[in-house]
């Protein structure tokens, strides 16, 4: 049911893994719903934790479970449990890791030749290559032909326009770009202590190399990590944790969204270097190498303070306070680049103007748990265990930027060294949570379980009358192995247990931390005029706020099933449920343009999501080798089932939609000949498909006419009248496994 996937980022170095737990829990139209990640207890970042630190690691999926851990886990909880000390001498251990890597499934790029055919069939009219350049291009390719590059009527080498001195290279620009690098990862770690005290210490270091040949991309990470128990009484115990993580990244500025976009696209007739042997512009290399980098280093320190101190028998009452600094340096500079002329004189290729940037960010995250547990157990077999509680949250920061153009020293790039045009912004920002939380837990000799939670949440960012809101849940299991009719099957069957809970959450990470303030649209030196020889300063009406605006619900139902056999070494589980996030936070309802700004977004959005799970697992021992096999596969959908969009209009959600839908036209095949491309259009004679393009003839795709008008088109472009559109697919994984 946890699904993992690749970020914006892709496979970049500073790019961390996105993950879900029984598919997205918003659609993020003005809100949004992750998994909350516990380190100890206290909310943190996956990505930033040594891994040899991790003791045990669990997901909590639905409601009922999740409840405790209160408003920032209506998307379901991942806990992480970290090392403690162990009583006994000191132990240490050292690991270590060594690994190259490897770019997987590089696209494979077509020849210079190949790609010059293609190229020619393309053509609507005409040939890109002539047949004297396609010589010279297979020339090239055999060894035959050595002149590859050509001058330009500007004494510069010839790369795209003129059709005749168009170079002949062949150049693979994926293989050219991207190859193995290595990486190494140390962790140590000593643990030891007393009867009364534990202590565990341990650091890591992470140096991970990128995969770009030129420009070089790299990450470093450096983590220490303290963890002290003492029991000061009997009834009295102390734990104090602290870790501190550096995270460093340096990759050229350059390496962004428009270089992966380019290096998938450049020609491969295009050489890595003209015939003077410096790297040609189009190569990019002189941008990645010299054309500026982009440098960041993010600091977390953490602390956590618990005191548990136990009264009395069976109960414990437990204060914890967590508290993380975070610290966030970005700097990007831009710096000039140059290509060559024949004669080797260099000339201004990218960056004409220099600049730098600098953002900062700082952080600061305070969190207290109050709250106390008591059990009873009474020799008729029933047993009792009741918790109550309090948490907080206080988050702020702050930011800065600022910027410069003109930077005179490529060497030391810094606001200092640059000279002209100063830009600058900054600002704080903060929020907070409250909650109030009880649990009762009953169970009859592990047979029959019962479970209720309620919750009392407030948060910050809604106006007084809707900031507090009440979620309960409960579940409830019956252990059949524990019935009396079932003692004959017991050395078979061992347990198996029916579970069913529900459960309501709140969700209030709107994604304006202040949506009920109201703002003025503030630009400086924005005007279209000018006063005093200078554009002026412009204000406007901000967007309308809604007094409304609430909670988000997350109401989940499950349903499960838990088995263990033959010798508990065959168990498995089998889950279903139904998750719906109702009130979401959405797109406001149209009004006329007359109101004259723009209307607020409210809670007017519901989602469903539906799925199972299904784990089975066998664990044996031959002789003095243990082995365990496990095989699990999930699967969800999510469906849109209330939007502001009545006409269910294409191109948005709609009442009905699932997420991920694929709209597109049915094609019959690609016309061979421009008679079959002609043919098929007369076959449509109420317009052909002159409504999604025109100049069609052969290589053009042709499509199915599924609305029988006589004509493609996309008809009123909804979903109920979409013309010759279908759902052709959809983009959410099924059936993971």
């Amino acid at each position: 049911g946890m699904n993992i996937s690749t970020g914006s980022g892709g496979g970049a170095l500073n790019s961390d893994k996105k993950f879900n737990i029984r598919g997205v829990g918003t659609i993020g139209a003005g809100s949004s719903a992750t998994p909350l990640v516990l380190i100890d207890g206290m909310e943190g970042n996956i990505n930033m934790i040594n891994p040899q630190d991790i003791e045990t690691i669990s997901v909590l999926k639905d409601a009922a479970a999740s409840s405790i851990y209160g408003s920032r886990a209506p998307a379901g909880v991942i806990l992480i449990t970290t090392k403690s000390g162990k009583k006994g001498k000191p132990v240490t251990n050292y690991n270590n890791n060594f690994r190259f890597i490897s770019p997987l499934n590089l696209p494979k790029m077509a020849d210079s030749y190949s790609f010059a055919l293609y190229f020619n069939d393309a053509q609507p009219d005409g040939v890109m290559f002539s047949e004297t350049k396609l010589k010279q291009i297979k020339g090239y390719q055999q060894g035959t032909q050595t002149q590859y590059m050509w001058p330009n009527s500007s004494n510069r080498w010839e790369v795209w326009d003129d059709l005749e001195l168009l170079p002949v290279a062949n150049t693979d620009w994926m293989k050219t770009h991207f190859g193995n690098h290595f990486t190494q990862e140390h962790s140590l770690s000593v643990k030891g202590g007393s009867d009364k005290s534990q202590y565990y210490l341990s650091g890591n270091y992470l140096d991970q190399g990128g995969l770009l040949n030129y420009g070089d991309d790299n990450k470093k990470r450096y983590s220490f990590n303290a963890k002290i128990d003492a029991d000061i009484t009997d009834k009295v115990m102390v734990r104090y944790n602290i870790r501190f993580v550096r995270s460093d990244y340096d990759a050229p500025s350059y390496m962004n969204d428009v270089f992966y976009h380019n290096v998938a696209r450049y020609w491969p007739i295009i050489p890595l270097k003209d015939p003077n042997g410096f790297y040609t512009g189009d190569s990019k290399v002189y941008q990645l190498t010299e054309g500026g980098r982009y440098k960041t280093q993010d600091d977390q320190l953490t602390q956590q303070l618990r005191l548990v101190v136990s009264p009395i028998k069976n109960m414990n009452i437990n204060a914890e306070l967590n508290y993380r600094i975070g610290n966030n340096f970005y700097h990007t500079d831009w710096l000039t680049t140059y290509a060559y002329d024949v004669d080797g004189n260099p000339f201004v290729y990218d960056n004409a103007t220099s600049s730098v940037r600098e953002y900062a960010y700082k952080s600061n995250f305070f969190n207290t748990n109050i709250f106390a547990d008591y059990s009873k157990e009474l020799e008729s077999g029933h047993n009792f265990k009741g918790m109550v509680g309090f948490q907080s949250e206080l988050y702020k920061d702050r930011s800065i930027t600022a910027s410069k153009d003109i930077v005179q020293s490529i060497e030391h790039p810094t606001l200092n060294t640059a000279e002209k045009n100063p830009q600058n912004s900054g600002g704080y920002g903060h929020w907070a949570t409250a909650g109030f939380f009880g649990r009762l837990n009953y169970d009859y000799m592990g047979k029959y379980l019962a479970e209720v939670n309620l919750r009392y949440d407030g948060t910050s960012r809604f106006l007084k009358d809707e900031r507090w809101n009440l979620f309960p849940s409960f579940s409830l299991g019956w252990n059949i192995a524990r019935e009396s009719f079932f003692e004959n099957y017991v050395d078979k069957i061992s347990t198996l247990k029916i579970r069913a809970s529900w459960g309501e959450l709140g969700n209030q990470n709107t994604d304006n931390w202040y949506p009920f303030y109201r703002t003025i649209r503030y630009s400086g030196n924005a005007g279209n005029w000018l006063i005093n020889g200078a554009k002026p300063n412009t204000a406007a009406e901000g967007p309308l706020v809604s007094a409304l605006l609430t909670w988000e619900r997350i109401r989940t139902t499950n349903l499960g099933l838990d088995f263990s056999m033959l010798s508990s070494r065959l168990t498995g589980s089998f889950d279903w449920f139904v998750r719906e996030s109702l009130d979401m936070v959405g797109p406001a309802p149209e009004l006329p343009a007359t109101l004259g700004t723009d209307v607020p977004k409210v809670n007017n959005l519901n989602m469903e999501s539906k799925g199972f799970e299904f784990v089975l697992s066998w664990r044996d021992k031959i002789s003095d080798f243990n082995y365990n096999i496990s095989f699990n596969l999930a699967d969800s959908r999510q469906k849109i089932t209330k939007y502001p969009n009545p006409a269910k209009v294409l191109g948005t959600y709609y009442s009905g939609a699932y997420i991920g839908d694929i709209w597109g036209f049915e094609t019959i095949g690609i016309a061979k000949t421009n008679e079959e491309m002609n043919d098929h259009l007369a076959s449509l004679p109420n317009g052909g498909q002159s409504a999604i393009g025109s100049g069609w003839r052969v290589g053009d795709i042709m499509y199915k006419d599924l609305d029988g008008n006589g004509a493609i088109d996309t008809g009123e472009g909804t979903a109920d009248k979409p013309g010759d559109r279908k759902i052709i697919g959809n983009s959410t994984p099924r059936y993971n496994f």
